[in-house]
This record gives C-alpha cells, sequence and structure tokens, in this order.
C-alpha cells in the first residue's frame, strides 16, 4: 500500500473524505502523517479521530510560505514517516523547491476551480464574479508554480443563477470529496504497477 502523509491548514473535509475512503476500502493507501501549520486546526482532530500520526509544524515568519527551517522539518518529517506521496487538503502554503525536490512528481493538490481558469484564493467567487456557467475542481501535481503542473483529473459543477458564494463553494466541496480519492486512487495504481 501506498503510504501517504496530508499536509492542511484548515477544516480538514478532503481529509475526512480521503481517510475514510481508505478506511471503507475505495483507496489503497496507508496514511502515515496528518500534518498543519496551524496550531489546533480542525484537519488534526480528524487525524485523531482516525488513528492516523499528525503533528502541527510552526511555519516561521513568511505568511504565505514556510521558511526554509520549517520547510527543511517537513521534509524530515515526511521521510521519517517513510512518506511516498504528499497529498495536500486545503494547505495554505506555497512550497518551494526543498519539498518538491523531495518527492519530485509524488504531491498532489485539489483546486477549486478547472484549472488553468481561476488559480489562487477563494476561485468559485472567481468564478461567480467572471459569471461562469460551469466552473469545477481539478486534481493536480504540484510544481513551483501556484495552482499549476499536470492535471490529473477534473470534474464540473455547473454555476446556479441562484448561487451565492456559500452555495456554490459548497457544491464544489462535495465534488472534491467524490473527485480526490478516485484520483489519488488511479495516481496510487499507476505508481504500484510501475513499482
Amino acid at each position: 500500500m501506498v503510504k501517504i502523509a496530508i499536509l492542511g491548514s484548515g477544516k480538514g473535509s478532503n481529509c475526512r473524505a480521503i481517510l475514510q475512503a481508505v478506511r471503507e476500502g475505495r483507496l489503497a493507501a496507508t496514511p502515515v502523517a496528518v500534518i498543519s501549520d496551524v496550531k489546533n486546526a480542525p484537519i488534526l482532530e480528524i487525524a485523531r479521530e482516525f488513528g492516523v500520526p499528525h503533528t502541527c509544524l510552526s511555519p516561521g515568519d513568511f505568511r504565505t510560505r514556510l521558511d526554509p527551517g520549517a520547510e527543511a522539518e517537513l521534509v524530515r518529517i515526511l521521510r521519517e514517516a517513510n512518506t511516498e506521496f504528499v497529498v495536500l487538503a486545503g494547505f495554505m502554503r506555497i512550497l518551494k523547491k526543498a519539498i518538491l525536490n523531495a518527492f519530485p512528481r509524488r504531491i498532489i493538490n485539489i483546486h477549486p476551480s478547472l484549472l488553468p481558469k481561476f488559480p489562487g484564493l477563494r476561485a468559485w467567487e472567481q468564478a461567480l464574479a467572471a459569471r461562469e456557467k460551469i466552473t469545477g475542481v481539478t486534481v493536480h501535481y504540484v510544481d513551483e508554480l501556484i495552482d499549476h503542473g499536470d492535471i490529473i483529473a477534473q470534474r464540473e459543477v455547473p454555476v446556479l443563477e441562484t448561487d451565492t458564494p456559500d452555495s456554490l463553494h459548497k457544491r464544489i466541496q462535495q465534488a472534491e470529496h467524490a473527485l480526490y480519492p478516485e484520483a489519488l486512487r488511479q495516481v496510487f495504481a499507476q505508481y504500484a504497477s510501475a513499482a
């Protein structure tokens, strides 16, 4: 089974969807760590609930990325846990070369838009402001650019005329929770067959 570590900064709803898929046998993976950059983030409570080792990493002084010492510590923690894939679930920091080089093409993210449209924060609000009829979610490999990297899977979500930012975000999250475990299953199956 592929050993995965999940990184997140917030509520952890995608983390829960992934751990539930593992528990139910829909995703062949062994979660070895859940790591947050936010003390007392709800994602850490989800890790406790599922019995997954978890830790909070002090991010350092930068607002949008880990400082070099924190990134080195993150790589150390991931390697000690024998992590094979790093799965981002609402991790609000840009990853830099230290971790990208440590896990080449083995860091995966989910983003609440049909990339390359609407990278960055609050993509559902960007879609509403642009009067899109369809938005969605994207699972992709992480590279050095923000919300960039080869696309693994996408799922469309219609934008309704009655949508508010909250209602659209809720439906996008439902699509995320279904798509992310499926996309990871594909990636891990390819990885296992190539090993």
